[in-house]
């Protein structure tokens, strides 16, 4: 089952995607309160065609509570760690961990400014997983099964502004710069230790090429890390890290500038595609 978020009846809603017809299904704060349920409904809601509306009738919006926690896992690909920070040291034994706010996501096909000051935006393609239900102390069997399903994702990042300091917190929520694509249900997705292909695209050309089997740190030892320090609730976002291949690493860099479009291609959950803008779009925000 595919979901995505729309602007419904006054609000956010989660709707369930079948091709190009879309089915509300209930507002977002209803829809994670109860994930599982309502993928049982959705299937039900999708046999009757007649339920179903075109999509170019709504706009599409995240499908993130807005008190959700999205927490990014920097440098989680063996090789992207070596072309970054661990290139001559030993990998790290726990995962770099860093937040994103909700106000900074987006969706595909919405336009991203580059942020006043910055040579351009970097391009980070990954996985994200979402949390289907409450998560404390878990080890990783039961922290596995609290994944309700995965999306794409693209951690769009101001690299002047993320070095600043040692923290990464300002480059990493730039305006409209975490488009997430639609959301697919663990069931149809599987386990990404199995492997998946993972590879982004620069106006065609490939750029990434890596596979979640080259991941430092599964989703299982993620979730259950962080559940040791704070409870995860539904609708929460664990973006799991990128590939090598990101543009601040090449010689010389490669940043994206207003006019580019940047595509983030996933096995089994699609394309994400992003047109890169002018400053000025940054009054949406």
């Amino acid at each position: 089952m595919q979901y995505i978020g729309i602007n419904h009846d006054g609000g956010t809603w989660v709707a369930a995607l079948n091709g190009s017809r879309v089915f509300p299904l209930a507002s977002v704060t209803d829809f994670w309160a109860d994930a599982a349920g309502w993928q049982d409904k959705a299937l039900a809601i999708i046999a009757d065609a007649a339920a179903g509306r075109d999509s170019a009738d709504f706009t599409e919006v995240p499908l993130v509570p807005a008190a959700a926690r999205v927490i990014c896992v920097g440098l989680n690909y063996r090789a992207h760690a070596a072309e970054g920070s661990y290139k001559d040291q030993d990998l790290p034994p726990y995962p770099t961990l860093f937040g994103r706010w909700t106000a900074s996501l987006s969706v595909g096909q919405v336009p991203v400014p580059v942020p006043g000051g910055e040579a351009g935006l970097d391009w980070e393609g990954e996985v994200a997983a979402y949390i289907g239900k409450r998560v404390e102390s878990a080890n990783e069997a039961t922290a596995a099964d609290a994944v309700f399903g995965y999306s794409t994702f693209n951690d769009l990042t101001a690299r002047r502004a993320q070095k600043l300091t040692s923290q990464w917190t300002l480059g990493k929520n730039g305006d409209f710069t975490g488009p997430l694509g639609p959301l697919v249900s663990r069931d149809e997705v599987g386990d990404l230790r199995d492997g998946l292909q993972v590879r982004t695209r620069v106006n065609g050309t490939e750029v990434q090429n890596g596979n979640t089997r080259d991941m430092i740190f599964s989703v299982p030892a993620i979730i259950a890390l962080i559940s040791e320090t704070f409870t995860l609730h539904p609708g929460d976002v664990i973006a799991t890290g990128t590939p090598e291949g990101v543009g601040y690493a090449r010689t010389p860099q490669w940043l994206l500038q207003a006019g580019d479009t940047v595509e983030v291609e996933i096995e089994r959950l699609g394309t994400l595609v992003t047109p890169i803008g002018e400053p000025s779009l940054r009054a949406r925000a």
